[in-house]
């Protein structure tokens, strides 16, 4: 017991003190591609700690159960969103989870603990008269692992595909919490619809740590 509350301390003050150097970073630079790359950098420092943030504490969903992914919200406190601050989740993933292209509606840096995650980038090509309609294309695809990371302004679109027979576990940090982006858009890829990310696709299987 006192080796968990220990750990658990350990693992509240290291998140603390990251998102404390991310605030810092966000204040005092503003949210450019230069800056996520600095972000990109604190939170890797944070992905090193495998003492801290592993299966055995952040275990990912049983296939028995349906569910591909449990969303692990590390800086939830008292209960609610507090929807003006950066929100950082830990994602526990199995084989098979994957997403239609969206955007974020916010700023975005995923970093990976354990495990790889392909991620399609997109632009669109359409001129975005059409609120129910957009026209795609893939520009490129990045494997989200150990020392690989990516990051997002709020309207780049990317899929994210989990694929062999190896679970995830891999760090999302956002401009504000999930459940506050309500500009979030998905569009599928053959036909060019786009729907309410969240309210479509949204995954609530979300814990507080």
């Amino acid at each position: 017991m006192t080796t968990n509350l220990t750990s658990n301390a350990t693992r509240a003050a290291a998140i603390a003190a990251t998102l404390a150097v991310v605030r810092d970073i966000e204040t005092n630079q503003g949210i450019t591609r230069a800056s996520l790359q600095s972000i990109t950098g604190v939170l890797q420092k944070l992905a090193e700690r495998e003492d801290l943030f592993n299966f055995t504490d952040f275990p990912p969903p049983d296939t028995a159960s349906g569910n591909t992914s449990t969303r692990y919200y590390l800086n939830h406190e008292g209960g609610s969103s507090d929807k003006d601050d950066i929100a950082l989740y830990l994602n526990s993933i199995i084989p098979g989870k994957t997403t239609v292209p969206h955007n974020h509606d916010t700023w975005a840096v995923i970093v990976a603990v354990k495990g790889a995650e392909l991620n399609r980038l997109y632009q669109r090509d359409d001129d975005r008269s059409d609120p129910d309609q957009a026209k795609i294309s893939l520009t490129r695809e990045v494997i989200v692992q150990p020392g690989t990371a990516i990051s997002f302004l709020p309207d780049d679109l990317h899929s994210i595909h989990v694929q062999g027979d190896q679970p995830t576990l891999h760090f999302h940090l956002y401009g504000r919490p999930l459940d506050t982006l309500n500009g979030r858009i998905g569009i599928d890829p053959e036909s060019g619809r786009i729907v309410n990310y969240n309210q479509t696709f949204f995954n609530k299987s979300e814990k507080a740590a």
